[in-house]
């Protein structure tokens, strides 16, 4: 006991008193109490806010992977090489009426086969010109693989079975090959060559739904391409490949039937690559999500103790003659750290609740401006001040215990 202190052995503190003294020591200090809790509303708001987004944005990854890739089944050929002359492309494996036979299996949207055309091919708009088109992809395929890539047409018309039956020198171009070649109408029926041989552009495509590389490029009939540059390559990235749209929930049992269906005598001539489950795609994705960004919010929450801290700290320093009068008028040392760690508390609660408003608001407010539905979990929301608490409690300690060691007699004489 420091001397000529009188503890006073009746001295209480009440909570009503402790709330009060609290609440005069942050008001006290209106600009400074706010800047403390700046770092815990951050925190929490971003808490809130990144399981608030995760749980909103799984919703809309999941209905993406429904419409895309959980309907979309590819087929690869494995063409045999043996006994070839090298340099010799072996004949693929699907059948002629690949269309067909994939298209009856129930489940099937559309399907059909196609590949990269062989060979260094030049595209043009003129008969041996110069190559225009640099970079552009052609690919060969039937009219259901065109069908399965859904194409969005800006103008023309898309590829049926009569060009394919016949074999007809036309072809699809995409919007950005289009503008490369400089073809921006049909009506005078123009024509590009790919290595000097004429096609006429039946149809140019702004988008496709699958196949993506084929939005950089152009698109002739498989059969065509078969008549005028041979078979497709051997390897895995230029052989031919079945590309299969599926009905919604239809592809793992359109996937096991593909290999029977096109060659029944040879079924291992194929490898089928379902889609990936959504459900567990979807939970890889939404769990690295959150866990990037709930590091963040914890360096947030770091940050606000550090400052609560910090602020509370200086406090104590600056109150150093207030808290020896209290201690010279009978307060305890329980006292003095009750308060300091009240006022600590009240200001991490504060933030709390003020950050949680903030990322409520703003994952409702991200919702709305993309047109989503806004998923609010309450198992993580509704405990988020609790967690401001905590932090304030936390920071709070160690100027707390420094407050009650205070020599009261030192104390009263720096002041």
């Amino acid at each position: 006991m420091a001397r000529g202190v009188l503890p006073g052995p009746g001295s209480r503190l009440g909570l009503r008193d402790l709330g009060s003294e609290a609440v005069s020591g942050i008001l006290q200090r209106p600009g400074r109490s706010v800047l403390t809790m700046l770092g815990t509303v951050l925190g929490i708001g971003a808490f809130v806010a990144v399981l608030g987004l995760t749980a909103t944005a799984s919703g809309q990854i999941g209905e993406q992977f429904s419409l895309t890739k959980a309907t979309t089944v590819q087929v690869t050929d494995r063409p045999r090489t043996d006994g070839l002359a090298p340099g010799t492309n072996p004949p693929t494996d699907f059948p002629a009426d690949a269309d067909r036979r994939l298209a009856a299996i129930d489940g099937v949207r559309a399907a059909g086969v196609w590949w990269p055309v062989p060979g260094n091919l030049t595209v043009s708009t003129r008969p041996n010109g110069e190559n225009e088109g640099t970079g552009l992809t052609v690919l060969a395929a039937t009219p259901g693989a065109v069908a399965a890539m859904e194409p969005t047409l800006a103008t023309g018309v898309t590829m049926d079975d009569f060009v394919q039956r016949t074999a007809q020198p036309v072809v699809l171009l995409s919007q950005a090959a289009a503008k490369r070649l400089g073809v921006s109408r049909l009506d005078s029926q123009p024509a590009v060559f790919v290595n000097g041989m004429p096609y006429t552009v039946i149809g140019i495509y702004s988008d496709v739904q699958r196949q993506p590389n084929a939005l950089l490029g152009l698109v002739i009939p498989a059969s065509t391409a078969l008549e005028r540059y041979g078979n497709p390559g051997a390897e895995p990235d230029r052989a031919a490949q079945g590309l299969v749209a599926t009905r919604v929930g239809a592809a793992s049992v359109v996937a096991a039937q593909i290999p029977l269906a096109l060659r029944p005598d040879a079924p291992d001539s194929f490898t089928v690559v379902p889609p990936p489950d959504p459900h567990s795609l979807q939970d890889k994705v939404t769990s690295d999500l959150t866990g990037l960004f709930l590091a963040l919010a914890g360096i947030c929450l770091l940050v606000g103790a550090v400052g609560i801290a910090n602020t509370t700290l200086v406090a104590v320093l600056e109150r150093t003659e207030e808290i020896g009068l209290r201690r010279s008028l009978g307060a305890r040392t329980g006292h003095i750290a009750a308060q300091f760690l009240t006022e600590s508390t009240a200001l991490g609660t504060l933030g709390g609740l003020i950050g949680t408003g903030l990322g409520v608001v703003t994952v409702v407010a991200v919702a709305a401006a993309r047109d989503w539905t806004a998923v609010l979990q309450p198992a993580a929301t509704l405990p988020a001040p609790l967690v401001g608490t905590v932090v304030g409690l936390l920071a709070g300690l160690y100027p707390a215990v420094r407050a009650a060691r205070t020599d009261p007699l030192k104390a009263l004489r720096s002041g």
